[in-house]
């Protein structure tokens, strides 16, 4: 069984946004900066974790995304079956034609079996519990720097001031000839 970097980054991401959203929404953004992870690769995680109930996405200035359910009631094993991750270490993808069309290999079973412990295994981590255990190593969740809100003042019109002058230098050649 082989995990790829797809599986391991978007649980990298939903801890971070896990342990950052209590300030409100994080961007992608932000998220990308800190773990070193493509802000494209990010944003096509975040595509599927929102289709698949996992977070929210917030539009406009301030926006970003936060977690769609609580931290305890989201495990390891969503996030990765989210972003389609396959947890399979059979050679038929569950298939039962590892041996050829329609013939089981030998060890159909045991490998069958580990892909249950393995999801049984991911299933009782949830993200709640990663967090609370990067608190405990000491990580530091800095507060995001406040948003400076921009209200909307009426202006005062300033009416023009009418200047009756000549606008090109032919036109001020004509004015002064004629005086």
């Amino acid at each position: 069984m082989r995990m790829t970097t797809k599986g391991r980054f978007a649980v990298t991401a939903m801890i971070d946004l896990a342990l950052r959203q209590a300030h409100g929404p994080v961007t992608l953004a932000a998220i990308s900066q800190r773990q070193q992870i493509s802000l494209s690769y990010l944003e096509q995680l975040f595509g599927k974790m929102r289709r698949n109930g996992l977070v929210e996405s917030t539009r406009g200035p301030g926006g970003g995304y936060s977690l769609a359910r609580k931290a305890n009631e989201i495990s390891v094993a969503d996030v990765i079956m989210s972003v389609d991750e396959p947890m399979d270490a059979t050679q038929c993808g569950g298939k039962e034609n590892c041996g050829g069309e329609g013939v089981r290999c030998m060890t159909h079973d045991l490998w069958s079996a580990l892909n249950d412990r393995m999801y049984d295994f991911l299933s009782g981590i949830t993200l709640d519990q990663l967090v609370k255990e990067q608190l405990d190593k000491g990580v530091v969740v800095e507060e995001s720097a406040p948003q400076i809100k921009r209200a909307i003042t009426p202006m005062q019109v300033v009416k023009p001031i009418r200047v009756n002058a000549p606008n090109s230098v032919f036109a001020l050649a004509a004015s002064l000839s004629k005086t």
